[in-house]
């Protein structure tokens, strides 16, 4: 959707989600797309390589999108601002559309509202199952558009992995309501004992207080791997491109490498993370870890 005038000179104090409508129930849709077969890409025990990639509903076309995906080869796909049904899709599936196109043959769109006569909200794509489908509403403000956080969980070599997806609230003037967002993502990541992820469009600055409270129990790999110059979201003329899209994961993952790519398919350059499970420790070298914790 292309901003009014108003709302790209507020864009200049950051960024901005790039829809709005009337709040609904959240809703869940899935599947496994039939995909040509395709050579899986080489991966040692552990190696996990995951995307988070906000398509701008696709506006400069899905082919494009799906582009990039097939040419970085991941294995998890986060997708913020996708629709399923819209008028502005042509009535299409963007995420079964994308999945056949990228061979990624396991999908879900977790919906936050209805815009355009469709379905608008986050997705994942997967080369492995999706298990265990969630979503959860976020605190949002009286008539702001809703969000969501998404859970999946997957097998990497025999271990559950969980994976969280979400797009916090736009930019400007909503930075306590990304706080709470990011208090209620942590308080339920803290409670899952498996490995996590957390993927997607968090609409705010790597050391502002929303992201500051997930570190508390998350890696912000960018930094982690020293790639956390190059921003995610290009400004216009002179201004300084900004880092809003994250790969976040728990201390059970090695971050090996991350690299924002400088492609022109949406408003925002996706992010790519290499990642390494670590392996799952003994039970009792676990139990004596415990014990020896002061």
């Amino acid at each position: 959707m292309r901003p009014s005038p108003l709302l790209t000179a507020l864009f200049v104090a950051g960024s901005l989600a790039c829809a709005s409508g009337p709040a609904v129930r959240p809703t869940l849709s899935s599947g496994a797309t039939p995909v040509a077969v395709a050579s899986e890409p080489a991966r040692d025990a552990g190696a996990l390589r995951v995307m988070t990639f906000n398509i701008q509903s696709g506006l400069r076309g899905l082919e494009q999108v799906a582009a990039v995906i097939r040419q970085e080869g991941p294995d998890l796909v986060a997708l913020q601002e996708v629709d399923v049904g819209s008028t502005r899709a042509g009535g299409q599936d963007q995420v079964e559309r994308l999945s056949a196109l990228t061979g990624l043959k396991y999908r879900a769109h977790f919906g936050t509202t209805t815009l355009y006569g469709g379905a608008y909200g986050i997705a994942l794509l997967s080369r492995y199952p999706l298990e265990s489908l969630e979503q959860y509403p976020l605190p949002t403000p009286k008539g702001a558009e809703p969000r969501t956080v998404a859970h999946a969980v997957v097998d990497v070599d025999g271990r559950e992995v969980s994976v969280y997806a979400t797009h916090l609230i736009r930019r400007p003037f909503n930075g306590a309501a990304r706080v709470r967002q990011s208090a209620f993502i942590s308080q339920l990541m803290a409670k899952d004992p498996r490995p996590r992820l957390l993927m997607g469009d968090l609409n705010d600055d790597p050391d502002s207080r929303p992201v500051r409270l997930l570190r508390r129990q998350l890696q912000d790999v960018a930094r982690v791997t020293h790639a956390d110059r190059t921003g995610t979201y290009p400004m216009p003329l002179f201004l300084r491109s900004l880092r809003i899209d994250y790969v976040m994961a728990c201390g059970a993952f090695t971050p090996v490498s991350t690299r924002v790519l400088r492609v022109g398919a949406s408003d925002h350059y996706p992010v790519v993370a290499d990642l390494r499970l670590q392996p799952a420790k003994a039970p009792q070298a676990a139990e004596a870890t415990a014990a020896a914790a002061p």
